[in-house]
């Protein structure tokens, strides 16, 4: 179709397979732009890379050809001429037609093409709802999913059984507690949400006992009640069995913790209760003691010092990457996939998608490490050489050792050779200009604290002895600082860079680095 056409020339011609008509427009004294539109009888597919090539001949009469043209191409069912939404060429000619000549066929094309495109209220709830369903539905997809349990409506029929064997039930028994122990309270469902309820009840003679426990063990090395685990007939007993009871009472009904946020603390405030214990004068007090007190009291039961003892895996992991400024701060969010070495995860997974680990690129490599992806029985193996569960079973108490092994991994794992080498990039743009300045901004960024003069001149010393060696082997240098998915500041020399990344990689190695301290 088109918005004119010459008499006897109608646009029709231009595809009709016969060279010797076509379509005219009076060109040489109408002199107005003109528009035409084609439509295909079929989709026509173009691939990703391919062209679509459109071929004019003008060979029907001499001297007559197309001045200045344009084509578009469209998918809209709806195209016009004039560029606005509008009615297809059939659906313009169907209502060209008398009403009486109209079949019924034609007829019912009309309708639904009222129904579906003119503007009335129920086309308009149609499409918003329809706008929201798929809105809905991205938001849906966008959701982590996860397995959850739910109580049934009946719960399932149990039985004592004739010596353990399950085709053999006798007795039938309900739901309930010991009668040696306390009784649900009432109200509560005999399930599992109400046996939850129990187990945390504030009226509960543990539940404030065993949560100031672990605090303090988290906060001090070790809990009032050494075995954290177990608070039964087989555990220690505690070391202060009058402290605990008073921190678990005021813990639960709080008189003198301070204010968190400005606020007063409220009942079971577990931030106020941290604050309470880190103000503490037996939490603040040097970890600094003569030999003879560390040989009496090795596990500082008595509180005779600061707490010291070296840090998880993970915060280990985590203080390297806040020191050197690679740390994504960024809080949830799905699990991240940081460094791992090749086939970590071959041997559990032999068969499926999970046999190849493939770390993250961007931010995911620098996440905290709570994040981290933890397949059971494949843990991270830098986190199995600082004593992390492989969370094949429950682990309610992780043990705490020291190897060379941890030293190794400090050194030459990629998470920290990265750190080491951003951490030494730091230094150089922050520390100033003096190699020490430079040192001590490093030692303080990792320790909290500034170096005293016979430490500054051992790190001083190592520094140049490192970088007459990287001035001998240039290209051993720019491998060095190449390290990780990170790039180093092109303008900084590389020997230099690699030196200082030396020197960081010892600091981050250091005892007082890696121990709470």
């Amino acid at each position: 179709m088109a918005d004119y056409s010459q008499k006897g020339w109608d646009v029709s011609f231009v595809n009709n397979g016969n060279r010797k008509n076509g379509w005219a427009v009076n060109g040489p004294t109408r002199r107005k732009p003109i528009k035409a539109m084609f439509l295909a009888d079929s989709p026509i597919k173009v691939s990703k890379d391919g062209k679509l090539v459109v071929r004019f001949f003008h060979e029907t009469l001499n001297q007559h050809n197309m001045g200045r043209f344009r084509l578009s191409l469209t998918a809209d069912k709806g195209a016009s001429l004039d560029g606005k939404p509008g009615l297809s060429p059939e659906i313009s000619s169907l209502l060209a037609k008398a009403d009486e000549a109209l079949k019924p066929a034609e007829r019912a094309k009309l309708e639904k093409h009222f129904k579906t495109t003119a503007p009335n209220p129920a086309t308009q709830a149609k499409s918003k709802v329809a706008q929201a369903k798929k809105a809905l539905d991205t938001f849906k997809n966008s959701l982590p999913s996860t397995m959850v349990m739910k109580e049934k409506a009946q719960p399932k029929d149990a039985f004592i059984l004739n010596r353990g064997e399950y085709d053999q039930p006798t007795e039938k028994v309900g739901r309930a507690l010991p009668a040696v122990l306390p009784p649900l309270p009432e109200g509560q469902p005999l399930n599992r949400l109400g046996l939850a309820r129990w187990l945390v009840s504030g009226e509960h003679p543990l539940t404030a006992r065993v949560w100031v426990n672990r605090t303090w063990e988290r906060l001090f090395g070790y809990g009032i009640v050494k075995t954290s685990e177990n608070f039964g007939s087989q555990a220690e007993w505690p070391v202060h069995p009058e402290l605990l009871d008073w921190l678990a009472v005021e813990f639960a009904k709080p008189s003198v913790l301070p204010k968190v946020a400005g606020k007063p603390a409220k009942p079971w405030d577990m931030k106020g209760m941290i604050k309470f214990l880190m103000m503490s004068r037996a939490y603040r007090q040097s970890s600094s003691a003569p030999e003879e007190l560390y040989r009496r009291d090795p596990d500082n039961r008595l509180l005779a010092r600061g707490p010291r003892f070296r840090l998880t895996g993970e915060l280990v992991r985590d203080q390297a990457l806040a020191a050197s400024g690679l740390l994504v701060p960024k809080i949830g969010g799905p699990s991240t996939r940081p460094y791992m070495p090749v086939g970590v995860w071959s041997e559990t997974n032999r068969y499926g998608n999970l046999r190849n680990y493939k770390a993250d690129a961007g931010e995911g490599l620098y996440r905290r490490s709570m994040y981290t992806i933890w397949k059971r029985t494949a843990a991270p193996p830098s986190m199995l050489l600082f004593d992390a569960p492989n969370r094949e079973t429950c682990t309610p108490k992780r043990s705490r050792t020291n190897t060379p092994l941890q030293a190794l991994a400090l050194m030459n794992e990629v998470t920290y050779v990265e750190a080491a080498r951003a951490l030494g990039q730091r230094m150089m743009k922050e520390g100033g200009d003096s190699v020490e300045s430079r040192l001590k901004t490093g030692f303080r960024l990792v320790t909290a604290r500034t170096p005293d003069p016979e430490t500054l001149e051992v790190l001083k010393t190592g520094f140049e002895r490192r970088k007459k060696e990287f001035e001998k082997d240039e290209e051993g240098a720019k491998a060095f600082v190449m390290q990780g998915s990170s790039k180093p500041d092109p303008s900084l020399p590389a020997t230099d860079l690699a030196a200082y990344s030396a020197t960081a990689s010892i600091l981050l190695n250091l005892d007082r680095v890696i121990t709470k301290d």
